[in-house]
C-alpha cells in the first residue's frame, strides 16, 4: 500500500466519485488514478466502490471505514511534515485563520499587526464567513485557527479554547428616542422598534429571539447582516434599531451613532479560538493564540495544546473568569486580563 494510492482514494470520495475531476485535481491522468484504486483494492481484498458501468455508483461499508482511517494517515503525514519544517523553519510558513466579520474587523487588526513585527516572514491568510461558513472551512482542512462564538455543535472535531466575553450594544441615531430614557434599557423598549441585527444560526433559535420569548415578545427583525458595518449603515438610514456586538462600537461611529449599553438583556457571549485535535501547532501559531487571548499563560496554553478532548478544556475553565470586551474606548481591563484563569 503506497500513500499516492490513500491520496487518490481521497481524491475520489471527495470529487462525488468522479474519476476525472479527482484526476485533474491531483494533476495527474484518469487512467492513472484507476489503476492505483484498483491495485488498492486488489491488495486490500476489497471492493471500496460500488460501480455502474464504468463509472462509480457508490461507497460501500468498508470503503467508508477504509476511507476514514486514509483521512486520518493523510493528516498525520501532514504532521510529520509541518514537525519537520518546525525544527528548521520557527519563523516560516503559513497560517490560515477564519473567523466572523465582526471578529476580523473589531479585534484582530491589533492581533495581527503585532503578529506581523514578530513574524514577518510568515504569511497569513483571513478567511470570513458565518459560523456554518467557518465550519465547512474546518471540514476541508483548509485552515489552523478558528475564531467565532458560540456554535459550538459545528465544531465537534476541534478544541475550542475560551478566550474573552462580550454583551451587545444597541445602536441608534443621536436624536432616536431612546437616547432620551431617563432609565437602563428594557427589552420592551426595543420590542417598540424595527430592528436591525446579524443574520441568526441556522442551527435552532438564537439568543436574541430566545431572550424576547421569555419575556412574552415577539422582536420586529426587519433586517439582517453578517457584518456590523452593514448593519450600521441601515440604523444610519432609519431602517431600524441595530443590535451589534459591543466590539463592534467604533470610535467614529459617536458622530451620528449612539451606543446604549445592553448588558443584562442577553445572555453574555463567549468568542473561542479553535485548532484542530489531531495538529501540530508551530510555534508562530503558538503565540499568535497567546496574542488573541494575553491572559492565557503559556503553561496553561501547553496543557490546552496536549487535551484530547473539548471535555479536558472544559474542566480547565469550569471556573474562569475571562474577561470582557468591548468597543470604543475598549473595555477589555488588563486589570481583568491579570485576575483571568491561567494568569
Amino acid at each position: 500500500m503506497k500513500l499516492q494510492q490513500l491520496k487518490y482514494l481521497l481524491a475520489i470520495a471527495d470529487n462525488g466519485l468522479n474519476i476525472t475531476a479527482a484526476a485533474e485535481r491531483l494533476y495527474t491522468s484518469q487512467p492513472g488514478v484507476s489503476k492505483q484504486l484498483k491495485l488498492l483494492e486488489e491488495e486490500l481484498g476489497l471492493q471500496l466502490f460500488t460501480r455502474k458501468g464504468k463509472s462509480l455508483g457508490g461507497i460501500t461499508a468498508a470503503g467508508e471505514q477504509v476511507i476514514e482511517r486514509a483521512r486520518l494517515i493523510m493528516q498525520e503525514v501532514e504532521n510529520i511534515r509541518s514537525l519537520a519544517s518546525d525544527y528548521y523553519q520557527e519563523e516560516e510558513g503559513t497560517l490560515s485563520i477564519a473567523t466572523t466579520h465582526t471578529q476580523a474587523r473589531y479585534v484582530l487588526p491589533g492581533v495581527i499587526k503585532e503578529f506581523r513585527k514578530r513574524y514577518p516572514r510568515v504569511s497569513l491568510n483571513l478567511h470570513q464567513g458565518t459560523s456554518e461558513q467557518i465550519a465547512d472551512m474546518v471540514a476541508a482542512n483548509e485552515i489552523d485557527f478558528a475564531i467565532a462564538t458560540g456554535s459550538h455543535e459545528l465544531f465537534a472535531n476541534l478544541l475550542l479554547v475560551p478566550s474573552y466575553r462580550w454583551d451587545r450594544k444597541i445602536l441608534v441615531p443621536n436624536d432616536h428616542a431612546l437616547t432620551r430614557l431617563d432609565r437602563k434599557l428594557t427589552l420592551h423598549d426595543l420590542a417598540e422598534y424595527p430592528l436591525v441585527t446579524y443574520v441568526f444560526s441556522f442551527g435552532g433559535q438564537s439568543s436574541l429571539k430566545k431572550a424576547f420569548s421569555k419575556e412574552g415578545l415577539e422582536p420586529d427583525v426587519v433586517f439582517t447582516a453578517r457584518d456590523a458595518d452593514v448593519i450600521k449603515t441601515y440604523v444610519r438610514m432609519g431602517l431600524g434599531v441595530g443590535i451589534v456586538a459591543s466590539m463592534a462600537e467604533d470610535c467614529d461611529d459617536r458622530k451620528d451613532l449612539t451606543a446604549i449599553d445592553a448588558e443584562g438583556l442577553f445572555p453574555r457571549s463567549t468568542t473561542w479560538i479553535g485548532f484542530r485535535k489531531d495538529g501540530v501547532m508551530r510555534r508562530y501559531m503558538f503565540d499568535f493564540a497567546r496574542l488573541f487571548a494575553p491572559h492565557i499563560s503559556a503553561s496553561r496554553l501547553e496543557e490546552i495544546r496536549h487535551a484530547r478532548s473539548q471535555e479536558d478544556i472544559n474542566r480547565l475553565y469550569a471556573d474562569a473568569d475571562l474577561p470582557i470586551r468591548g468597543g470604543c474606548p475598549d473595555s477589555l481591563d488588563m486589570a481583568e486580563q491579570r485576575k483571568a484563569v491561567g494568569a
